[in-house]
């Protein structure tokens, strides 16, 4: 697994100094209204992107940006870890799963031109959307390779809940993972700047409020899987 991080995570490199600039502002739960202002004809919109996590998009030549609706997935600066020994030890390998979740977008998205339905959060302040390139909904391939989440939003929709499932089941991604939920995250993390360490995230995990990835226990007794 830790092969296959590397090479994702080589694939986050390259992305402009103005793409960069608002990846940060989107990424770190900064308010965004000044980039999101123009009207988009319609309510759909249709360009280049740049990716700016795992479940937000960037589209330069309109200032927009938009996160993926109906899924969450970790912050670009949270840290999951490797499921071998207890959910705080300092042994267990720490895993980068908000660059990992944003490699995985890019990696959907390519050099392919995304189409989104924007919607409006129930926060009023950020558009979500639905979006697709080559026909493929960006939502439901980062379900499918378990990096990220149904949010309640998404959990209606019947072929994101059974992707979600799936992914689930065969430990795909975060799942394979010991994470703080997201909304914990979000609600406790204090540090959010990109250089956060995984020290962070042990000390979060060792009082977590909720569970999301199996307990270690579970993990131990887990059947071989060969599909992966």
């Amino acid at each position: 697994m830790m092969k296959r991080c590397a090479v994702l995570l080589s694939m986050t490199i390259g992305l402009s100094a103005h793409a960069c600039f608002a990846a940060d502002l989107f990424a770190l739960g900064r308010d965004t209204g000044d980039l999101s202002s123009n009207e988009i004809s319609g309510g759909e919109i249709r360009g280049r992107v740049s990716v700016v996590d795992g479940g937000a998009l960037w589209f330069p030549q309109y200032a927009v940006a938009v996160r993926l609706a109906g899924v969450d997935a970790c912050a670009l600066p949270q840290w999951a870890f490797e499921p071998d020994g207890a959910p705080a030890s300092v042994s267990s390998p720490p895993v980068p799963c908000g660059p990992l979740a944003k490699a995985w977008l890019k990696r959907i998205v390519g050099n392919a031109a995304v189409t989104c339905r924007l919607t409006l959060d129930t926060s009023g302040n950020r558009k979500t959307a639905r979006c697709a390139a080559r026909g493929h909904d960006l939502g439901l391939e980062m379900l499918r390779v378990g990096w990220a989440r149904t949010t309640a939003a998404g959990r209606g929709d019947l072929q994101y809940s059974a992707a979600e499932r799936y992914a689930r089941s065969a430990r795909y991604g975060f799942w394979g993972t010991y994470v703080l939920d997201m909304d914990e995250w979000q609600q406790r993390a204090v540090d959010r700047t990109v250089s956060r360490g995984p020290a962070a995230d042990r000390n979060l995990l060792a009082s977590l409020q909720a569970e999301i990835t199996p307990p270690f226990a579970d993990w131990r007794r887990r059947a071989l899987r060969t599909d992966r």
